[in-house]
């Protein structure tokens, strides 16, 4: 992470200044009582935000009419910035208004988005346990990145061993990725690249800081050998557009609790298909909202699932939001009940600040 020029820091993310801010979930309730359920992230500023200036906007509104209502935030957002604390609590409130919708409408999600393009997701792995992916059965995966640019030559051998190894544990007939985290410079970048040339990566993950644009583009002209995917940290479609614009990127991987909900997510999607370019949201897999994106969005053509727990525990057990599917054998079908199909009750919620 860019943080980690400074060595005192963790380069455990939960460790890093903020990492510790919680999870954010967003309530919209229409006047017959129904209700759905959304989640952001990073905390009380979020909550501020959304209890603050998105709620008086929208309140008294038509729940049905998204597309006005996404628009009032974003419209309302620009003072403060749109890709920041903003798109966050955007993504919340968003994502809450289609699972209202579904609702209210007794249709999945992925319905109301145009319905199924596939009958199954294709997941790939992100985890250095690669022998514990390849037992669930994945045969994509993608590993961390050990080093930041700072670390010079040394930073440059441990990426290197670090892929060789994944290579060679996964077999060269399987994509494998690496995630940098915003890790590198364009110069440390640029020496990486030519020495993972004979591994044969399907992308490097957010190589630069999503300020850098420019860089990114100069970096996969640099090397069309590889794909430079990146959005976690693009918020909005007006930073993907700019991304599209510039050719900065094969890959477009914005995410749902961070960078303006599903709605943005969508339009980002057809910003990227007129380009004849992917979009891939970051940890989609994991979440139903990413899982209905991933089932309705044609130039969608797989999810990331990340395994953040240890080996052998099955993946039915690491659920965090009840009612979410798993992959199995590397494919996940989302579920079909309304909304995002979350199997979560009045009784479980409580207002923010409660414990």
């Amino acid at each position: 992470m860019p943080i980690n020029l400074y060595p005192w820091f963790s380069r455990y993310p939960s460790d890093m200044p903020g990492g510790q801010l919680e999870a954010v979930w967003v309530r919209v309730v229409a006047e017959d009582g129904t209700w759905g359920l959304g989640e952001c992230a990073f905390g009380e500023p979020v909550s501020a935000f959304i209890n603050t200036v998105i709620a008086p906007i929208i309140e008294g509104q038509n729940c049905m009419a998204i597309e006005h209502l996404n628009d009032l935030v974003v419209r309302v957002s620009q003072r403060f910035g749109t890709s920041g604390t903003a798109s966050t609590a955007m993504s919340g409130v968003d994502l809450a208004l289609w699972d209202l919708k579904g609702k209210i409408l007794n249709q999945p999600v992925y319905s109301l988005l145009g319905g199924p393009v596939r009958e199954s997701i294709t997941c790939y792995a992100t985890s250095d346990d690669l022998d514990w992916s390849q037992e669930l059965g994945f045969t994509k995966f993608k590993i961390t990145n050990p080093s930041h640019y700072s670390d010079g030559e040394a930073g440059i051998k441990a990426v290197v061993d670090h892929v060789s190894q994944a290579r060679e544990r996964v077999g060269a007939e399987h994509d494998l990725m690496i995630n940098p985290v915003m890790s590198y410079n364009f110069e440390f970048a640029q020496r990486l690249l030519e020495h993972l040339r004979p591994y044969n990566l399907r992308w490097l993950e957010e190589p630069l800081v999503p300020t850098d644009n420019d860089g990114l583009a100069r970096l996969r002209k640099s090397a069309p050998w590889l794909a430079i995917a990146t959005g976690e940290d693009h918020h909005g479609r007006h930073a993907f557009l700019d991304l599209v614009e510039k050719r900065a990127a094969d890959i477009l991987q914005p995410d749902l609790n961070w960078g303006g909900g599903l709605t943005e997510a969508m339009k980002i999607h057809t910003i990227g298909e007129i380009a004849g370019i992917a979009t891939i949201p970051h940890g989609g897999a994991n979440n139903p909202f990413g899982q209905h994106f991933a089932m309705a969005a044609t130039e969608s053509p797989m999810a990331e699932y990340w395994l953040g727990t240890d080996p052998g525990v099955p993946l039915e057990d690491t659920i965090r939001i009840p009612g979410t599917a798993t992959p199995v054998n590397g494919k996940i079908v989302p579920s079909s009940g309304p909304g995002f199909g979350m199997h979560i009750e009045q009784g479980d919620i409580s207002e923010w600040g409660t414990s």
